[in-house]
């Protein structure tokens, strides 16, 4: 019988486990393959630099990655845009001192936040903030992303969304060709006021100033600054930051254009 490389087997375990639970986290793989934290590092650091695998800036969890063999060849559109912003928002966050949220598109005008370098003690807002779908009208992100659409796509979206926007939402769209406006002269999306996107039961209220990331002039997803509206205004935080942050939105588009 053929003697089996253990290396290979000890990856492949690791991958069909995260394929499996969807995420988990570094002890939990531990549990489940009974291999060691040391073992497991290594061989997801492997992983990881061939893109099979990520890890979230959020929880530190691991999730299969962009470059991870699919049906059809073609890597996950959402996987491919946390894989090219991973170090990215990172970045920006060290650079800024402030919370990073990167949201993707996932349709009918919608997104949803994927990755994010909250951390409450830092930043003051609540961070579990990964898989939350905010306002698309009311929201930074929301907003940011809607701005970035060209008018026929823009009609499309909203032909979706009115069908299933809730109370709030609804009520604001006429108030949205004035939000568009506003986003269009400022350069960046804010929060709308008193608007709470999620129940939380700690942190205060968060501010936050968006922008949509386009890849050859098509939304692809937004990026936003967010902190603890009793820190800073949103006018200290553009003045200060605004352009930091439309660069590494470009930057995210530009490499999820050419990424491979």
């Amino acid at each position: 019988m053929t003697k089996l490389n253990r290396s290979i087997e000890r990856g492949l375990t690791v991958l069909e486990v995260i394929h499996i639970s969807g995420a988990i986290s570094l002890a939990r793989l531990a549990a489940r393959t009974e291999l060691s934290k040391p073992t497991l590092l290594r061989i997801c650091a492997t992983l990881e630099s061939r893109r099979w695998l990520m890890r979230r800036n959020s929880d530190g969890w691991y999730q299969i990655g962009s470059a991870f063999p699919a049906t059809g060849g073609k890597p996950d559109l959402v996987d491919r845009l946390v894989a090219v912003a991973k170090e990215e928002i990172v970045r920006l966050s060290q650079e800024t001192g402030l919370g990073v949220d990167l949201a993707a598109a996932i349709g009918g005008g919608r997104t949803e936040i994927v990755d994010t370098t909250r951390v409450f003690k830092k930043h003051g807002v609540y961070p579990d903030a990964v898989g939350f779908r905010p306002s698309p009208i009311l929201s930074a992100l929301g907003a940011a992303y809607l701005s970035g659409l060209a008018k026929p796509a823009l009609a499309e979206a909203l032909r979706d969304l009115v069908k299933r926007l809730p109370r709030e939402d609804a009520a604001a769209v006429p108030q949205l060709p004035q939000i568009l406006k506003s986003i269009a002269e400022k350069g960046y999306a804010t929060r709308a006021e008193g608007h709470w996107g999620r129940a939380v039961d700690y942190g205060e209220l968060p501010s936050a100033i968006g922008v949509p990331i386009l890849a050859v002039a098509e939304p692809v997803g937004a990026l936003n600054l967010v902190w603890n509206a009793s820190y800073r205004s949103i006018e200290a935080v553009a003045g200060d930051h605004l352009a930091q942050l439309q660069a590494t939105a470009r930057t995210i588009g530009q490499c999820y254009a050419d990424f491979a």
